[in-house]
């Protein structure tokens, strides 16, 4: 059971990546996903998160209107559509997989793909 993060890069100011998060082991429909970063030397933030009761999708204000994030449930994969990218999205950026079934919390992490924005 794990997730794996992938698509993090090098861009310049403005520019756009798009990162996946394929799941394996288990299937993403009945868990809520989503997305955070770490930027060097601050706390990890969540930035967007699909629900898993009704499919929508929360931003952080910083992301808002500039990240996207959508699904494939088919392929167990979740994608964070980045634009207009400016050097303070700079950080390790991590998905999540969470879900309680009434008895046991799920609680699962990517191991985290890096972007870098430069000026």
């Amino acid at each position: 059971v794990q997730l794996q993060a992938s698509g993090g890069g090098l861009v310049q100011t403005g520019g756009s990546l798009r990162l996946s998060c394929a799941a394996s082991g288990f299937t993403i429909d009945d868990y809520a996903i989503g997305w955070f970063r770490q930027a060097p030397g601050k706390e990890r933030e969540g930035i967007s998160c699909l629900s898993s009761k009704d499919g929508s999708v929360h931003y952080a204000d910083a992301v808002k209107g500039r990240f996207t994030m959508s699904s494939d449930n088919a392929k167990s994969t979740v994608y964070l559509q980045m634009n207009s990218l400016n050097p303070e999205d700079t950080a390790v950026y991590y998905c999540n997989a969470e879900k309680f079934d009434g008895l046991r919390s799920y609680d699962i992490w990517g191991q985290g793909t890096k972007v870098t924005v430069s000026s």
